[in-house]
């Protein structure tokens, strides 16, 4: 049995460190609650009891977790010392780093990586989400896998929108496949566009939550931002686009094949999918699925996969994730 080390005191000004965290709420009476939350989540995944006390932190716990937690501290100390502005978020952009086995100082993994937009600013919250974005602007193609929840399609929203701000592009085209409705939407009530917009709605929620209404208005009556189904984008060569395609676990290898066969010069392609929500009737047959296997060893290509360490929803959400991956894991044994 491991021995318990009772509140053991780390010598070191956290609190001002902590203090120092930029974060929405600090302006606000809000924020000591925020604060606290985000201590328990570190707590929980450090496995030990975390108490601040005036200018040292107190550890409570096995020794060995202890320990670990020393170390991680001591290079949350390193990356105050090097300069690099700490948020919330990077606190386990940090335990991530370290639970993967890195080595190297922190503050190599830290470059500047926000998304500067006219209405916010967007910060990756875990690691492969901060991958997610160095990749997009690294390569013309980008593949993000992973659960609901994990920003996939938020973050390239965002970086679509910064490449259009930055005149790096000079339109935004959004498509997802309308599976339930067979691409053909007849039966629904409404003219096309009526038809349709129940397909699409993630992508409008996601695009005005980053911009302001009659600013999003403008742009799609304009049509330097498409929101379409994908069976739209048929026939079409997309200059100086930045492409996103959402859901496309549900699409079929013709379906996907056409998309990547879509981005003309200057255009960038983002696709994202959650495999263990596939709804075609025959799910193996998944255009994403295909597409992972045979274009993996293509240069420029990156493939990021996310997982419930990047769920950015309810707490909840994440252990729901966790549970039923565990679930899917004993029904294939």
């Amino acid at each position: 049995m491991v021995d318990k080390v009772s509140f053991f005191t780390i010598i070191m000004d956290y609190l001002g460190f902590m203090e120092k965290i930029e974060h929405p709420y600090a302006s606000s009476t809000a924020f000591s609650g925020v604060l606290d939350k985000n201590v328990k989540k570190l707590s929980d995944r450090l496995g030990v009891t975390l108490t601040i006390r005036g200018e040292s932190i107190l550890l409570d716990g096995p020794e060995d977790k202890v320990e670990f937690a020393k170390h991680y501290f001591d290079e949350l100390k390193h990356l105050k010392n090097s300069g690099h502005p700490i948020k919330a978020e990077d606190f386990h952009i940090a335990l991530d780093l370290i639970e993967d086995g890195h080595t190297g100082r922190l503050g190599d993994f830290f470059p500047a990586k926000a998304l500067h937009l006219a209405r916010k600013s967007v910060h990756p919250k875990s690691l492969n989400q901060q991958e997610y974005i160095q990749a997009i602007k690294k390569y013309d193609m980008v593949f993000g896998i992973g659960p609901a929840g994990t920003g996939k399609t938020y973050l390239a929203m965002a970086a679509a929108l910064s490449a259009l701000q930055n005149k790096e592009v000079t339109r935004i085209v959004l498509t997802r496949p309308a599976v339930e409705a067979g691409e053909k939407l007849g039966f629904l009530p409404g003219d096309m566009q009526q038809k349709i917009n129940p397909y699409l709605r993630p992508l409008y929620d996601a695009l005005y939550d980053l911009m302001h209404g009659d600013q999003a208005n403008s742009l799609i009556e304009k049509g330097i931002i498409e929101i379409a189904p994908l069976a739209f984008m048929r026939g079409r060569t997309l200059n100086s686009a930045f492409i996103i395609l959402d859901e496309a676990q549900n699409t079929t290898k013709e379906q996907m094949k056409m998309i990547l066969t879509r981005p003309g010069f200057d255009s960038k392609l983002v696709i994202t999918a959650d495999i263990t929500q596939i709804d075609l009737p025959q799910p193996s047959k998944s255009g994403v699925l295909h597409a992972m296997k045979i274009l993996a060893r293509i240069d420029g290509i990156a493939f990021i996969d996310f997982n419930e360490k990047d769920v950015v929803r309810h707490p909840l959400v994440q252990k729901i994730i966790k549970a039923y991956e565990k679930a899917d894991e004993k029904g294939r044994r």
